[in-house]
This record gives C-alpha cells, structure tokens and sequence, in this order.
C-alpha cells in the first residue's frame, strides 16, 4: 500500500526540512533547563512508537486497514505536515526547538497563529493521527497519545513564557484564540 511511503515520507520531509530551517533562527535571550526539557519525554517516546510501528508492525489491530482509511491517513498526515510547515515559516526566527525567548523576540500572531496558538503542535498531532490510522495498530495510537501529552506540557511551558514574556499582548492573544483547535480547544 502507499501508506506505507507516503505517510513515512512525510515524516522524513518534515525532518530534514526542521534541520534545514533551523539555521535561520535568532540567538536565544532566555533558555530553558534540561527539567524543562525532560518533561517532553513523551513527546520523544511518542515519536518512538509512531517510528517503531511503521518500520514493525505489531499489537493489536484497531484500525482495518482498507484503501480508504490508507487514503484517509495520508490526507490527515500531508495536511499536518502542510500546518507544520506553514506554522513554521510564519514563525520565521522566531521559532526554537525548546521553549525559550529569542533576542528581540516578537509575538507572532499572522498566518496560522490567527487561528490557533500552538499551529506547529496541531500539525504534529495531525501528522501522528494519520500515522496511527495508516497503521491501525493499538501502539501507534498509545504513540499519539503520548504525543498529545507531551505537546500539552510543551504548550503549559511556552504559555507561561509568553504571559511572562508579553504581559500585555498575550493574555488578549489568549482570550481570543484557542490553543489547538479553532473555537474547540
């Protein structure tokens, strides 16, 4: 089946085109401490599995896979990867891996940040849903799970940041534009 490229490949555009990316950044003005960072392990451990059960399928079917939901999946997958990539550049050198303010930094709220506070985190969780449909496997939805919790802590981190950082611009950012998903969540 094609879902079994198309979904890994893109995967593999989204990381070479981050490390491409990266090198157009500002310096970092304030950073964040290694506790900080090791409060994403599920992101990573999510990463993990969603990699694990395309290389090895294994566990539990909950998913028939059919051509449908394989075309299903890389639709959801090639559209979180459009919102990554989209959000990415919206950020220009603003963006960072870690949580932490960049020299001169500026609030962005143009382009996907209109509609949605964290655009990046929502393509990445649209990225593994369609990954852990195109498997069907119980791991590779434990895998978004795990996803979904460790962009959750990422996005508590950068919140407080922000409110620290923009006491004035981001509280009425906030109030107006939801976290994930337009008008939900």
């Amino acid at each position: 089946m094609l879902t079994g490229i198309l979904i890994p490949g893109c995967w593999v555009f989204l990381v070479v085109y981050w490390n491409i990316s990266a090198r157009s950044v500002k310096p970092t003005a304030e950073g964040q401490d290694w506790s900080g960072r090791l409060a994403r392990m599920p992101i990573w451990l999510g990463y993990f599995l969603l990699i694990v059960i395309c290389v090895y399928p294994f566990g539990k079917v909950v998913v028939r896979r059919t051509a449908v939901s394989g075309w299903v999946a890389v639709a959801i997958c090639a559209l979180g990867l459009l919102l990554s990539i989209w959000s990415r550049r919206a950020l220009g050198s603003e963006w960072s891996r870690d949580v932490e303010l960049k020299q001169g930094h500026k609030l962005v709220e143009r382009g996907p940040y209109a509609f949605v506070r964290h655009p990046i985190y929502t393509g990445h969780l649209l990225m593994g849903l369609g990954t852990a449909i195109g498997s069907g496997r119980l791991v590779a939805f434990a895998g978004l799970a795990l996803f979904f919790v460790g962009f959750w802590i990422k996005l508590r981190q950068e919140e407080k940041l922000l409110m620290r950082s923009f006491p004035e611009e981001y509280p009425a950012y906030r109030a107006r534009i939801r976290a994930l998903v337009p008008y939900v969540l």
